[in-house]
């Protein structure tokens, strides 16, 4: 019975996969009535061409299908095209299953007729072919920014830091910290291991490095202060407190320092009465 269904739902139902670019998508559209899937290369971004192709392909009364990659593009298309009843499947690129002994050819074109066999697979049934990316609201894709940016900040951070270090260590002075020091380094204080002052544009690229990294230092900690007053305002993120403190063994000084994960040093001390799960 159910495989009935699935082929009466089939015969119903056009796919379309869209391999994207920054400067053309390649939609590849199959129609139950055709026995070849048909190519189409519109402008990417072109979200209103792309509708109308489907609804024409598609007419009145068929359901459409549309999966694309997860990738540079997000998952502004899924929403848009979830919003007017197109039913849209992100797929994790990752996921697809190749043929790994045989010679890869990567077009456009083969691409989408690839992701255009997963989709009708899936919409099958068949889970094991490649997974689907579950698509974010705005609000919830909104809610991660915060912690994106403070790890790429904090790699830059690290860059600046390795980058001075490595100047001053080249000029044999040892032992600077420039992520330690409470007060400014005074370049121009220091002295090489030849007991001379440091030259002249290798001083000026070193303030310039710092002031970079101060930059970035003011920026971690705005960036901090948000996330920490976003996360209290979370229920998600209570939700996942609660559930870890239900946890045998876990108390209340653990629900202590669950929340002092949110507080501004990020850098919390667990409490040395607390248990220990064993």
């Amino acid at each position: 019975m159910a495989s009935m269904h699935d082929s009466v739902r089939f015969k119903t139902t056009v796919y379309a996969a869209i391999e994207l670019s920054k400067k053309s998508w390649v939609v590849a559209i199959a129609r139950p009535d055709r026995d070849r899937p048909s190519i189409h290369r519109i402008a990417g971004g072109n979200l209103a061409d792309l509708i109308g192709r489907l609804r024409k392909a598609a007419g009145e009364k068929q359901r459409i299908v549309v999966c694309y990659e997860a990738g540079y593009d997000g998952f502004w298309l899924a929403r848009s095209l979830a919003k007017i009843g197109i039913d849209c499947r992100v797929l994790d690129p990752a996921s697809i299953q190749v043929n790994r002994r045989a010679r890869r050819v990567k077009t456009d074109r083969i691409d989408s007729l690839a992701l255009l066999r997963a989709l009708i697979a899936i919409d099958r049934g068949e889970r094991h072919v490649c997974a689907v990316v579950r698509v974010p609201t705005v609000e919830e894709e909104d809610a991660r920014r915060s912690h994106r940016e403070r790890q790429r900040l904090v790699r830059e951070r690290t860059g600046h830091i390795n980058r001075i270090k490595g100047l001053l260590f080249a000029q044999g002075i040892r032992g600077i910290e420039p992520k330690r020091r409470r007060t400014r380094i005074d370049f121009g204080k220091l002295a090489t291991a030849e007991g001379v002052p440091l030259a002249e544009r290798l001083r000026r690229e070193l303030e310039r490095e710092y002031q970079r990294l101060e930059l970035i230092e003011t920026q971690i900690r705005i960036v901090e202060k948000e996330r920490d007053t976003a996360d209290a305002q979370d229920p998600a993120v209570e939700q996942k407190r609660e559930l870890l403190c239900a946890l045998q063994g876990v108390v209340a000084p653990v629900q202590r320092s669950w929340r002092a994960r949110s507080s501004r040093d990020n850098s919390p001390v667990a409490d040395s009465s607390a248990p220990t799960l064993g």
